[in-house]
């Protein structure tokens, strides 16, 4: 059997299985197999493939027809031009949160330029951010412990330095730290008290729709997707938090479900934030929400 026969027999298998992009995962599957690339593969086409390569290619399709998606089989998934390592215990870096991350690099302020990411996850908005502007004091934050242990990984190998916690400043390229949202930096000489842009990609799906997402989507981390009855218990959490760790004028940035929008306006002009305004992503849908304090709001930092 070529390799293009057996890409072709992969891509039909995955396509019968109503996988969304048959030819693309089973391209991806077969590469990693020969160790090469899709141009590659393209050129390798007429080659034969070994009985070893068959039966190793064949594994990774019946784990791709399980429902396992492709990036916790490779354990990578590229984001903005980076190669981040993923794990069930993270969620899979998305093209949408591209958006979290432009509308961020817009707003950060000039001084300090100290950002806080909630929800860090696999650290790919939080490492997106400081790979595109080394200058920024960054730090980052979840509440699971196995997701930072990605997220610090992550940060050690595509920024350089070594693994680092919130309580070694001047060792880690990000300062990671454990704890659920706001808490960790109440009544803590470990962490900065203000941040002039905090960013976020909580949990935001509501709990009755966890059970209609994919058979890929359900196998991500949960701690990572249920929002609550309504898909915004985090999402209210941090509104009502965010004032007292911005500086004057700082802004909040929060990724969500595009029908949520409407919700969360009306949270963010009631708990008093101004400058409303919501982004979309690549698809044309409203994204992102952003939204400063008053400059005259905690005036006495």
């Amino acid at each position: 059997m070529t390799i293009r026969e057996a890409l072709a027999q992969g891509a039909g298998l995955l396509n019968s299985a109503q996988v969304d992009t048959p030819a693309l995962d089973a391209g991806l599957l077969l590469a990693e197999i020969l160790h090469t690339g899709r141009a590659g593969l393209i050129a390798a086409g007429p080659d034969p493939l070994s009985e070893e390569d068959y039966r190793r290619f064949q594994a990774l399709l019946e784990r791709r027809l399980s429902g396992e998606c492709v990036a916790y089989i490779l354990r990578r998934r590229e984001f903005r031009g980076l190669e981040f390592t993923v794990t069930p215990a993270v969620l899979v870096p998305r093209p949408d949160t591209e958006t979290l991350v432009e509308a961020a690099l817009e707003k950060i302020t000039d001084s300090p330029r100290r950002i806080l990411d909630l929800c860090t996850g696999s650290g790919a908005v939080a490492i997106s951010l400081k790979h595109e502007l080394p200058e920024l004091e960054v730090w980052a934050s979840d509440i699971s412990e196995a997701a930072l242990e990605i997220a610090r990984a992550n940060a050690a190998r595509l920024l350089g330095g070594r693994p680092g916690t919130g309580f070694t400043v001047s060792a880690a390229p990000i300062h990671f730290f454990q704890g659920d949202l706001f808490a960790p930096l109440k009544n803590s000489p470990f962490f900065p008290t203000h941040y002039s842009l905090i960013v976020s990609n909580p949990p935001y799906v509501c709990t009755g729709e966890i059970q209609a997402l994919s058979a890929e989507v359900r196998r991500e981390p949960l701690l990572a997707l249920d929002g609550g009855a309504d898909g915004l218990d985090l999402i209210r959490r941090i509104i009502d938090e965010a004032p007292a760790h911005l500086i004057p004028g700082g802004r909040l940035l929060l990724e969500a479900d595009p029908r949520q929008m409407k919700a969360i306006t009306t949270l963010l002009e009631t708990r008093g934030y101004k400058d409303i305004l919501a982004l979309r992503d690549i698809s044309g849908q409203e994204r992102v929400i952003g939204a400063s304090i008053d400059e005259q709001r905690n005036s006495g930092i």
